[in-house]
């Protein structure tokens, strides 16, 4: 595969600030060091008055180790940063189109409801309309709601693709999303030939949309409408959505000389499936889902690489995949690369990201460390896989080389339905190594994580690509519950990797770096930060309303190590926020959602895993809805917090924050009744801990007590948490005896 006057088609660059920011982590962790001496050596065991507080002690002590110590496994991510540029002008050079590879792009949804048709087709055509030679490409829907409705979305779908695929090369436009396109872009100018062209095509898509939309609403296929399509046969009165056959329908054929589209064009392949399901079969959610596709794809395409995205994520750059390959096609660079992950990002944000929505952190900084350690995790979406790797194939330095195969499938359209129906059975997989040993690993709610440690385990490197122009665009959530639920899942998932025979610390041992196990280890760990985190909410709080110091003087040298960890890591933390693109409000409505977080959904997430160990609770899929009511989704533009639900998450968070309110109202009365020079001496940080905790809560103070609107705390919640909060309050403050 070498080439004379080679040239790499990708460069890799080291972060040019990496040996400062070492100097400063080394500080922290010297300062870390000294909190726990402090703690260790200044413990108030003469204190023979007050047994109370030798437990508060020891529990920020218990708080403060558990912190530290994740505190340097965070450190995985920063210390080694590296960054990717491709030249797509030199594969083009290299290598002519005919000699590109086949792509498989696969696409999975799992309730029409949740996961509205329209915004599902919307994601399959942005897919269809690569800048990258048809012939050779293939998209896959999965649909695990098995609902004649997206069924119908597709075919709509596939009838405007053939006018819908010429506008966006005659016209070059970006993004090759519909919706976002004609949301994002203006009218061309008029009396011009694009003008015409645009609002043609724009007719169309509305045309199209409308009957989606009141098909969907209807909630079930018109008999005229049925009679269109052999493919609505396969639903009949017996079927539900986790008990019918496999359908299977290849709805564009791109190998037919018929496949054209309205300039004459091929048309990419383009496939419906949902899989057979059984009641007495557990289908195992979207691992399940994505193993079928690999099995059903490779009798009718058999590409030899493979994207998945999920369906709220559009391609939002044409040239995705030729920078997929300037990965895969590099002839020196490329014989380790497993699978390149291209990061998720999101559209419909605020510009102060009420909700912390965008990951931005994760994307701008994390996983660029991630990549300077042999690779990324597989994060479920917008990720490209060598096909071979997905069957468990092993690297070897003495493995052939990569291929670009692009042998013709052969048999008819229906023999290829049939044969692919049966491989999308319920029962195919009984007494099988699928799950286990080949495609996604099943058993975990967050099966892409174990997926690609598996694939690096065997040997395979990963690549994290942040190209400039983003490559896909999802949907965030757009309220507090979706957001703490989906942490909730994310953070449950990834625990129960640790908690199993995959934790990398043990199934990497030897197999990947030390170093590349702790970048797994700062997302696996989260839910073991929610006990120090509520410790620090509450323990200080509640000792500081009975005078009781729990940590240094002001005017003590200990209490300088406690200052410059809180100072440096917050101010380092808010550059390198605004380093990735933030704003300042931003990066303090990211604070209050990481507190959140911490207290409610890493907690449940903590408990529930605890619980499924030993056999009181099981594995569940929640999926974050796509489709909010007008109010909400006012509410969420104008970046006000939505608490409508009636959620123990809310319960929690609203106690805490008000058991923080009346500690502090109880001091400042003190003080301005008997002088507080002495309490400021003495108690500072707590105070200061206890001030920080009340100005993040303003939003949710106002929720509970000023707000009418339906986004405000609900009414029960109020009075359970007012009613927890000074129940704490009183009891703690008899209890305790300063």
């Amino acid at each position: 595969m070498g080439r004379e006057g080679y040239a790499p088609l990708f460069e890799t660059r080291p972060f040019k600030g990496k040996v400062i920011y070492r100097i400063f982590s080394t500080s922290i962790f010297v300062a870390i060091c000294m909190v726990w001496i402090y703690r260790a050596t200044q413990m108030p065991w003469k204190e023979q008055d007050d047994g109370m507080i030798k437990w508060g002690w020891l529990a920020l002590f218990g708080a403060e180790i558990v912190l530290g110590m994740y505190w340097i496994v965070t450190q995985a991510q920063r210390w080694n940063r590296t960054y990717r540029t491709t030249f797509k002008d030199r594969l083009s050079k290299r290598y002519s189109e005919d000699e590109f590879p086949k792509i498989d792009i696969f696409v999975c949804t799992a309730d029409p409801i949740i996961e509205p048709p329209i915004l599902v087709i919307n994601t399959v055509l942005s897919l269809l309309a690569y800048d990258y030679p048809p012939e050779k490409l293939a998209i896959y829907l999965s649909d695990d709601g098995g609902s004649e409705l997206t069924f119908y979305a597709m075919l709509e779908a596939s009838r405007f693709s053939k006018y819908w695929l010429p506008y966006c090369r005659k016209y070059n436009i970006e993004p090759r999303c519909p919706s976002a396109y004609f949301s994002s872009m203006p009218t061309p100018a008029a009396a011009t030939a694009h003008a015409e062209a645009f609002a043609s095509i724009k007719k169309l898509y509305e045309e199209m949309e409308n009957q989606i939309e009141a098909t969907t609403k209807l909630g079930r296929i018109s008999d005229e409408v049925g009679r269109e399509h052999k493919g609505f046969s396969q639903w009949d009165s017996y079927s539900s959505r986790n008990d019918h056959d496999s359908v299977l329908q290849i709805l564009i054929d791109g190998r037919n000389a018929d496949a054209k589209d309205m300039e004459g064009c091929t048309l990419p392949t383009l496939v419906y499936l949902a899989r057979e399901k059984r009641p007495q079969h557990f289908h195992n959610f979207k691992a399940g889902s994505m193993n079928a596709l690999i099995r059903v794809s490779s009798i009718i395409s058999n590409a030899p690489l493979i994207l998945n995205v999920d369906c709220d994520m559009y391609s939002s750059s044409s040239e995705s995949l030729r920078d997929a390959l300037c990965f895969f096609m590099d002839e020196k660079q490329n014989h380790q690369i497993g699978f390149v992950q291209f990061p998720h990002k999101f559209r419909n944000l605020t510009k102060n990201e009420i909700y912390g929505g965008s990951l931005r952190v994760i994307v701008e900084v994390e996983f660029h460390g991630f990549d300077g350690n042999d690779g990324p995790m597989y994060v479920g979406s917008c990720c490209f896989h060598q096909r071979d790797i997905l069957y468990g194939r092993k690297f070897s330095k003495n493995a052939v080389e990569w291929k670009i195969q692009n042998e013709r499938i052969e048999g008819s359209v229906q023999e290829l339905e049939q044969k692919a129906k049966e491989l999308a059975s319920c029962t195919y997989e009984l007494n099988s190594k699928w799950g286990k040993e080949l495609g996604l690993r099943y058993g975990y709610p967050v099966e892409d994580v174990a997926t690609g440690l598996s694939i690096q385990c065997n040997g395979w490197k990963s690549v994290y690509y942040n190209p400039e122009r983003v490559a896909f665009f999802g949907l965030p959530p757009i309220t507090l519950t979706q957001t703490l639920v989906q942490h909730k899942r994310w953070s449950e998932g990834d625990f129960q990797i640790f908690l199993s025979k995959c934790c990398p610390f043990w199934f990497g041992h030897k197999r990947i770096s030390f170093v590349q196990q702790m970048g797994y280890c700062n997302y696996l760990l989260w839910p073991c930060n929610a006990l120090p985190t509520l410790t620090y909410c509450t323990v200080p709080t509640l000792y500081l309303i009975r005078g009781i110091a729990l940590f240094p003087k002001i005017s003590s040298l200990w209490f300088l190590p406690f200052a410059y960890i809180a100072i440096s890591t917050y101010v380092y933390s808010l550059a390198e926020y605004l380093w990735s693109q933030g704003t300042v409000l931003g990066w303090w409505n990211e604070q209050r959602v990481w507190l959140y977080k911490r207290t409610s959904s890493y907690l449940f997430a903590l408990i529930d895993t605890l619980l499924k160990q030993i056999g009181l609770s099981e594995l569940n899929f929640v999926i974050t809805p796509k489709v909010v009511d007008e109010e909400v989704s006012d509410r969420y533009k104008k970046e006000i917090l939505e608490f409508g639900d009636s959620s123990p998450m809310f319960t929690i968070l609203a106690t805490l924050a008000l058991m923080n309110l009346f500690c502090l109202v109880a001091v400042i009365s003190t003080v301005v009744m008997n002088g507080g020079q002495m309490i400021w001496e003495r108690m500072g940080l707590q105070m200061l801990l206890c001030m920080a905790l009340v100005v993040i809560n303003l939003p949710l103070y106002e929720a509970l007590f000023v707000r009418k609107d339906k986004g405000k705390m609900p009414s029960d919640v109020t009075l359970k948490s007012v009613g927890f909060a000074a129940l704490v309050c009183t009891c703690f403050s008899f209890l305790v005896k300063g």
